[in-house]
């Protein structure tokens, strides 16, 4: 079943079948990108402390936006006080605070286990947008989101099994601030096209990091040029390109199904970690990424 498939299931009326590629086509670049982040980040960790690497990955961003947004010329925008509110909140917690706790974790666990374990985060955003933004509860979502669930609690348990502690605790606080990020960012885009809002997100959230730029400075003058080309990586890809392409998907499609989308995700970055990095899966990690895929394949029924 491809992504196709997950948007059709809750087309809104009118949606031109050209409407859905697109959405179904910006999902799936987002996911891809995303899924090649937790590998990026478990690559160049061991070179930049978590928050400086959170300021260099940001700051390319929004350098990269910015250059998107005066081509567009989408400079020149007027935002209402509530729109610029709502767009310095998930700055903060999703872009700010979620990637340096997400860089924090990965330096105890893998980046496939990562992945899994920030895999909670759709299941929060059903639950929320369902009672929140009035999305409603299908079963096949709810059955779906909690088989993904379990599969997460399989990867946990090896985790903590290797008294990772620190690093399962971060990440499922990576996974909390991914979503309430993911429904202030569905509220924001009410009011706000989907590139202005990532863009200005990126500066509040650089601006935000700014505090760690002398750390950033010291640990630059020691760092391989593979790490550096590894968090502009970050900064380019994963962030300017693919919070973009989320950003657009998630104004045309509820918040609750789009976010099952990156169940797909651990699935990838195990693989990807698996050739890039040699880092074998465990037991625990292949169980709770079939179950992982399963609950997606469970939440895009009918």
């Amino acid at each position: 079943m491809t992504d196709l498939d997950l948007v059709e299931t809750t087309r809104p009326t009118g949606t031109s079948k050209t409407d859905i590629g697109k959405i179904a086509a910006a999902a799936g670049l987002a996911v891809t990108l995303w899924a090649s982040a937790f590998v990026a980040i478990r690559g160049v960790g061991h070179a930049l402390s978590p928050a400086p690497l959170a300021l260099l990955r940001l700051g390319v961003a929004a350098v990269t936006l910015t250059v998107i947004a005066v081509a567009k010329r989408a400079v020149r925008v007027r935002l209402s006080r509530k729109a610029f509110s709502l767009i310095a909140t998930y700055a903060v917690l999703w872009l700010a605070g979620y990637t340096v706790a997400l860089n924090a974790g990965e330096r105890h666990v893998d980046a496939g286990t990562a992945a899994l374990l920030v895999n909670i985060a759709p299941l929060l955003v059903a639950v929320a947008a369902g009672k929140f933004l009035g999305e409603g509860f299908s079963r096949s979502l709810i059955v779906g989101s909690l088989v993904a669930l379990g599969g997460t609690a399989i990867i946990t348990t090896g985790a903590t099994a290797q008294r990772d502690w620190a690093g399962v605790l971060l990440c499922l606080l990576a996974a909390l601030l991914y979503a309430a990020g993911v429904m202030i960012q569905k509220v924001t885009l009410r009011h706000v096209d989907g590139l202005i809002a990532i863009w200005l997100g990126c500066v509040v959230a650089t601006v935000v990091l700014l505090p760690w730029a002398p750390q950033l400075v010291g640990e630059l003058q020691a760092a391989s040029t593979g790490a550096v080309l590894g968090a502009v990586y970050l900064g380019v890809f994963p962030t300017a390109i693919g919070f973009t392409a989320w950003a657009y998907a998630l104004r045309r499609m509820n918040a609750g199904r789009l976010s099952t989308v990156t169940y797909a995700v651990p699935a990838m970055s195990v693989l990807l970690s698996w050739l890039l990095l040699a880092e074998i899966p465990t037991a625990y990690g292949l169980v709770g990424g079939v179950l992982c895929l399963t609950g997606v394949a469970i939440s895009r029924r009918r």
